[in-house]
């Protein structure tokens, strides 16, 4: 998120701190878990920081902590076996969709933060093995809750497919057929799943069930709602392009155009049960921002 954004970060820290007074009424002491949602580009790396440390400076003595999902990404090792595991399923071949993060890892972190433990926070390096990313050596992770330290009291976890809940197995495939359908027609259909295979999309589903653990620990979520899912692909060209400005190196535009194509079938699949609430019948705490393609802000819904 740009400058531009800055109305959007004050609309977000008055929820959080909204939220915050809720959830000391019934769980005081225990840390707050914040969900950040948007595609690439959007700027939810941006909120989640500028969160943090306005949330820092609104409510005294309190300390925040970021995580990515990127963060938790299996190992070099671990991600070339499940690609090879799946050879005809072009979505496990990289980084990026469930099942490519190790789930059972992230659970550890948040369950130890949640209990003001200690904690090692990891780090992913996505420029290693020339660009296909591993997990950095866990004595270059952070530490927080150290002795002599003021605990974590706001937990903030942002990613791309943070909040995401699988679908049934009825709703997948009815999903799936209408996005083929469109895609035979020639009516200018633009997304990705109509050309993927319903067993590698059936694949990526299940692992997401998995991801729930993670989603029932969070207290709310923003969710940062591209008015048009295909904004994707010029914001993340954008950030290539400062990448090659700032380093002179990265991604050529056709490598940027495939790379989103691996994530957008989630995109179709997903964001219609996030833009109605993953909380059930907790009221409010989700905000929802739709954010138009210059990156302002359209319309605010809390759900």
């Amino acid at each position: 998120m740009s400058k531009d954004s800055d109305d959007a970060l004050q609309i977000c820290v008055g929820f959080v701190l909204e939220r915050l007074k809720h959830h000391d009424e019934s769980n005081k002491g225990v840390p707050f878990f914040l969900g950040v949602n948007g595609v690439q580009g959007i700027g939810k790396s941006y909120l989640a920081a500028s969160l943090a440390h306005e949330l820092e400076q609104a409510v005294r003595g309190v300390r925040t902590v970021v995580l990515s999902i990127d963060d938790f990404y299996l190992n070099h090792e671990n991600q070339t076996q499940l690609a090879a595991n799946h050879p005809d399923n072009p979505l496990v071949q990289h980084r990026g969709q469930p099942s490519t993060h190790e789930i059972p890892l992230a659970l550890s972190i948040l369950t130890s933060l949640r209990a003001e433990q200690e904690t090692s926070i990891p780090s992913y390096d996505k420029s290693a093995f020339d660009g296909k990313g591993d997990r950095k050596p866990q004595n270059q992770w952070i530490s927080v809750n150290k002795t002599g330290q003021q605990p974590i009291k706001i937990v903030v976890l942002e990613g791309w497919c943070v909040g995401f809940r699988a679908l049934d197995d009825i709703n997948l495939k009815s999903r799936w057929l209408i996005a083929v359908e469109l895609s035979t027609r020639g009516c200018g259909y633009q997304g990705r799943l109509g050309h993927s295979r319903l067993e590698d999309v059936k694949f990526i589903n299940e692992a997401l069930k998995g991801y729930d653990s993670l989603t029932d620990q969070l207290d709310a979520l923003i969710h940062l709602d591209a008015e048009d899912l295909q904004c994707v692909y010029a914001w993340r060209l954008e950030q290539e392009d400062q990448l090659h400005q700032e380093r002179g190196s990265g991604m050529a535009k056709a490598e940027v155009m495939k790379f989103i194509d691996g994530y957008y079938p989630s995109y179709e699949l997903y964001t219609d049960r996030l833009r109605s609430g993953v909380f059930g019948n907790r009221d409010g705490a989700q905000l929802r921002l739709v954010i138009r393609k210059d990156r302002l802000v359209q319309e605010v819904i809390k759900i």
